[in-house]
């Protein structure tokens, strides 16, 4: 009768060692991806100031609120919402309406050369994406309740894995306080959501005010 072969312990080891390590290394792998995505979102937002600045160095005025525009950068002036050259960039942050102040923000800025995209406003990749596929907007109007600066730019259907890393890497980690606040999407203003209530599969409109 023959006897019948099968691993050694040692054997077995092994390979839980080798299943080991590979677990290890897409579980590592993940995070790294997941943490880099993170900080591209927190580098979006960071962005769009230098632009505001860039844009008042050059002409003395904010882009979408330039009364000079047509001037300026052969750009539109707002016709809807607001008053042209009153130091506000009227209009939501999310805005899809092509005479308001926040939409032609993304106009005035590329035309002056500061910033890649289209410039005609009928374009279908005109209104900026951040890395998760979500809106980028700016505005002078308040998106999430309590929340105090001049402008505020958002990034919208921002995973909530994401949220608190691009908290903690842009302001005091808790997504309701602080310069930086995550919020339910929707009409504006939302109220802020505080860390412990994030649901990491959910997305959150994440603002940052300056």
């Amino acid at each position: 009768m023959k006897s019948q072969s099968g691993f050694t312990l040692v054997e077995i080891a092994i390979v839980l060692v080798i299943v080991g390590l590979l677990l290890a290394g897409i579980i590592q792998g993940s995070a790294l991806i997941n943490s880099g995505t993170a900080k591209n979102l927190a580098n979006e937002l960071k962005t769009i100031p230098v632009y505001v600045y860039q844009y008042q160095d050059k002409f003395r005025a904010l882009p979408g609120d330039d009364a000079s525009a047509t001037s300026h950068v052969n750009g539109t002036n707002a016709t809807t919402g607001g008053t042209i050259g009153n130091g506000r960039i009227d209009g939501t942050w999310d805005s899809t309406t092509n005479t308001e102040e926040s939409f032609l923000f993304w106009e005035h800025i590329r035309k002056a050369g500061l910033a890649a995209g289209p410039t005609g406003t009928g374009d279908a990749g005109y209104a900026p994406r951040n890395v998760a596929g979500g809106r980028l907007g700016i505005s002078s109007a308040v998106p999430i309740v309590n929340m105090t600066g001049s402008y505020f730019v958002c990034s919208g259907a921002v995973l909530g894995k994401y949220v608190r890393q691009i908290d903690t890497t842009l302001d005091d980690g808790n997504t309701d306080t602080g310069s930086v606040r995550i919020a339910e999407q929707g009409a504006n203003p939302q109220a802020a959501i505080p860390s412990a209530n994030v649901d990491d599969s959910k997305s959150y409109n994440v603002c940052m005010a300056f």
